[in-house]
């Protein structure tokens, strides 16, 4: 057990050594390219079509459902309809009036976090395809997965979303998993919402929490001011005494910032109850389709593939490009997270044995 505990220390001393000089090579790294990543530009757009994508998975199962003989009469008949395509490309001048007016549906992934960190690049994809959709046939989906954050950062990432409408493009929300709080409040801004039978939706209410240490501070002699100009410029805080006041001033800011989620989900779906939904719980989506939270129950997935009937299904994001240091900060925490999950359900597992 000696030989173990020592060992185990050991581990631990060279794994904080091995996490302390990533970080100290990243900082070092940040200093001397940032302003090259400056001058090498900010990233770039990529389309990627889905109807390629759903036709290949398509292809790629029924050929491997195939004879070899069915495979090959198969094969045949693709090469020939190829050709026959190739055929009516070089007569596209001839239909450019016809396609121009074809349906497209641009497809933007969001994926956010606590200060809604995927807002830049959504609004850089907004930006790309309102340039070019028609609002008279074309469509926009945003598939949406957030348990919301911050209220100004999702509030910024709802205004990216209102332009689409304001633009009267059709808006729609697809939502797998979740779409909760902030990330309520970005789906609401769509003509239509379409979530999973079990996706979280709702939570429109808001929250506030913050330690305070000043028992501590006082317990051990420690003296803590703060100097405002300002009646309410500084209402709570964590190291000084929180008066009554203070706190009567900050959870009327939280009931007026509620108050305007209220509204702002209202004026965007009026056909909700939006006193009965309002009190902050969640909906899963059979029973948010029940109180209008939601309009349809169904995937992104099969949504899409619907899609693809109507026309051109196309995939927008736009890709930063990282510096090194945070390739190898993502790595690193990467790394951290998995060895912890490995720890603890290791640690799980002794305790179910």
């Amino acid at each position: 057990m000696e030989f173990l505990t020592e060992y185990g220390l050991f581990l631990a001393k060279v794994a904080t050594f091995v996490v302390a000089a990533i970080i100290f090579v990243s900082i070092i790294l940040s200093a001397t390219q940032r302003d090259r990543d400056d001058h090498e530009g900010e990233g770039e757009l990529r389309i990627r079509k889905l109807n390629e994508q759903y036709r290949r998975l398509k292809e790629s199962i029924e050929a491997r459902l195939m004879t070899d003989a069915e495979r090959k009469a198969w094969e045949k008949k693709k090469k020939k309809e190829e050709k026959s395509e190739k055929k009516a490309a070089k007569k596209q001048s001839d239909t450019d009036a016809e396609e121009s007016a074809k349906a497209r549906i641009y497809v933007i992934d969001f994926d956010g976090d606590i200060k809604a960190s995927d807002t830049d690049t959504l609004r850089r994809s907004v930006s790309a395809v309102l340039s070019v959709a028609n609002p008279e046939t074309d469509e926009v989906v945003i598939r949406l997965e957030s348990g919301g954050g911050l209220v100004h950062a999702y509030g910024l990432a709802s205004a990216q979303l209102d332009r689409v409408r304001a633009k009267g493009v059709k808006l729609t929300a697809c939502v797998d998993k979740v779409a909760a709080s902030g990330g309520y409040m970005m789906a609401c801004v769509a003509d239509r919402i379409v979530a999973s039978p079990f996706a979280v939706l709702g939570s429109i209410g808001v929250v506030a929490q913050l330690p305070n240490f000043h028992r501590l501070l006082k317990k051990n002699d420690v003296d803590f001011e703060v100097l405002t100009a300002g009646e309410h410029k500084r209402t709570l805080t964590v190291f000084g005494e929180n008066t009554d006041k203070g706190r009567q001033k900050f959870l009327e800011d939280l009931e007026d910032t509620h108050v305007l989620f209220k509204e702002y989900v209202g004026e965007r779906r009026p056909d909700l109850d939006i006193q009965a939904v309002a009190n902050g719980d969640i909906w899963f989506g059979k029973r948010a389709l029940e109180v209008k939270l939601i309009d349809e129950i169904k995937t992104s997935d099969e949504y899409l593939i619907e899609a693809c009937e109507r026309g051109d299904v196309v995939a927008v994001s736009f890709q930063r490009k990282r510096s090194l240091p945070e390739k190898l900060g993502l790595a690193t925490s990467a790394a951290l997270e998995h060895t912890i999950w490995k720890v603890l359900s290791a640690f799980r597992n002794q305790k179910i044995q």
